[in-house]
């Protein structure tokens, strides 16, 4: 069970502090009865919990946006190295057991990192059989041409490991910026995939997941819940 204000902040998108204002508002009912309390505990398998006069249904899993700051690693476990997590930077109200991120970004790489507590939901879009694709913005050292747009477009080798064919262009008309799409997740595969053509990645950014982009209006480090039809975006190709 858990406590009703930090149901009702997870599952209205809202912060611990307005999901308190509005139980302490008298808006709050749990079976029929006024909440007076927001450390009141939820059992999601008998309440029924309305709030200003809707019903209020907690989810068995979450899935949240991350806008990912550099620094800090796409892992479940910072122990070893000291290091700062994408689960342990979450808002307090947002972190509960068994959250990983779903997918990886490199360090110093920021954008759109996915949470989740939802294993099967991970696992169907990170199988390199569904190939969801990503987005990502790539700063360059120097700008691309056509001839390097070909040779992402057609797959690049890089060692034993052959990349499937991307899509670049450039933002605006810029081409020191690169708008890049790909079906796999390979390490630092961007990364490489530039080196391959002699240029160098400056900074890395990843703005869509399938066709879910990331919220423009979420600060580096901030996070969101997503709703189902958002959740549908990201496993849309």
């Amino acid at each position: 069970m858990e406590r009703i204000d930090k149901i009702i902040a997870k599952e209205l998108n809202i912060g611990r502090s307005d999901a308190k204002s509005l139980i302490k508002s008298g808006k709050v009912f749990l079976n029929g009865e006024k909440v007076k309390s927001s450390n009141q505990k939820f059992d999601e398998e008998k309440d029924i919990l309305n709030v200003d006069g809707k019903e209020v249904k907690s989810r068995k899993f979450v899935y949240i946006m991350m806008n990912k700051p550099k620094g800090v690693i796409s892992s479940t476990d910072g122990r070893k190295t000291g290091e700062k997590t994408v689960v342990d930077i979450l808002p307090e109200e947002m972190k509960r057991k068994k959250l990983f991120p779903a997918g990886r970004l490199d360090k110093d790489t920021t954008g759109f990192m996915l949470i989740t507590d939802d294993g099967e939901f991970a696992h169907k879009i990170l199988n390199p059989k569904h190939h969801i694709p990503k987005t990502y913005i790539a700063t360059l050292d120097k700008p691309f041409d056509e001839k390097v747009i070909n040779a992402f477009e057609m797959g690049i080798t890089i060692g034993e490991d052959i990349c499937l064919p991307a899509k670049l262009e450039p933002v605006g008309n810029d081409f020191c910026k690169g708008m890049v799409t790909i079906n796999q997740g390979m390490y630092h595969q961007i990364k490489r995939m530039f080196k391959r053509c002699g240029i160098e990645v400056v900074e890395l950014e990843r703005i869509k997941m399938g066709k879910l982009e990331l919220d423009k209006d979420l600060l580096s480090g901030e996070c969101k819940y997503l709703n189902e039809n958002e959740i549908n975006l990201i496993n849309s190709r």
